[in-house]
């Protein structure tokens, strides 16, 4: 059962609007610095080793394991480390979503994981009317909620966010670039090779050695915000 559990979390079908954003990735292509199979590749494997999986990934197995008080902190950490308005928007509206989609499945008993960040950003009229003023946690907390009570292994469920985002971030640059289909699937299979080794040092890696700082990942997502033409919304 946790299998196809977790093939549900992964999934591209999962309602929750992933397929919107690119996270700089359209920026990156309208630079130039994203411009066929290779740069692509090597766009998305550096967010892998660096934004991922020496940040995202150690903080979604903490989450998973956390107590409700310790999860709204990592919460808070988790929205702090988001740059941009538009990457805090998207993970705001992400976790909104998924928290709705819950909802209606009947599998409230999230609950109170999921209800310990409910925020309104009121203050921030943009970032406000880009994500319609959710109430919720960001996306990975409440994904994290979610994949603990479904009793889904902390590797497992790295390699399933990790994959997830590979391909959202390959669909991306398939539409952006654009690329075709064999390409798409040449970088999945080598960013499939690495993930796995990620998960492991993300599980290794403790609190204080977690680090998001990839400067030239935030400078894109700011620079999308004042992009002319656009697909995406971060």
């Amino acid at each position: 059962m946790s299998l196809t559990r977790l093939l549900q979390l992964a999934s591209p079908a999962l309602p929750v609007g992933a397929y919107t954003y690119s996270q700089g990735l359209e920026w990156a292509v309208e630079a130039g610095t994203v411009k066929d199979e290779a740069t692509a590749l090597t766009w998305i494997g550096d967010q892998l080793e660096w934004n991922l999986g020496r940040y995202e990934a150690p903080l979604l197995a903490r989450m998973m394991a956390a107590d409700d008080a310790a999860l709204a902190e990592l919460d808070a950490q988790c929205l702090a480390s988001r740059e941009t308005t538009e990457l805090r928007a998207e993970t705001l509206q992400m976790g909104h979503s998924l928290k709705r989609l819950i909802d209606d499945l009947g599998e409230g008993g999230v609950s109170p994981r999921l209800t310990t960040r409910l925020r309104e950003q009121a203050n921030d009229t943009r970032e406000a009317t880009l994500v319609g003023r959710p109430q919720g946690g960001t996306f990975a907390a409440v994904w994290s909620g979610l994949a603990a009570k479904w009793n889904i292994a902390p590797a497992d469920a790295l390699t399933a966010w990790l994959w997830s985002w590979a391909e959202n971030q390959t669909m991306a640059a398939l539409k952006a670039v654009p690329l075709g289909q064999a390409a798409g699937q040449r970088i999945l299979l080598e960013i499939g090779r690495r993930i796995p080794d990620v998960v492991e040092r993300a599980l290794a890696l403790d609190e204080d050695s977690t680090s998001n700082f990839a400067p030239g990942f935030a400078i894109a997502c700011a620079r999308h915000e004042t992009q002319y033409s656009r697909l995406f919304r971060s």
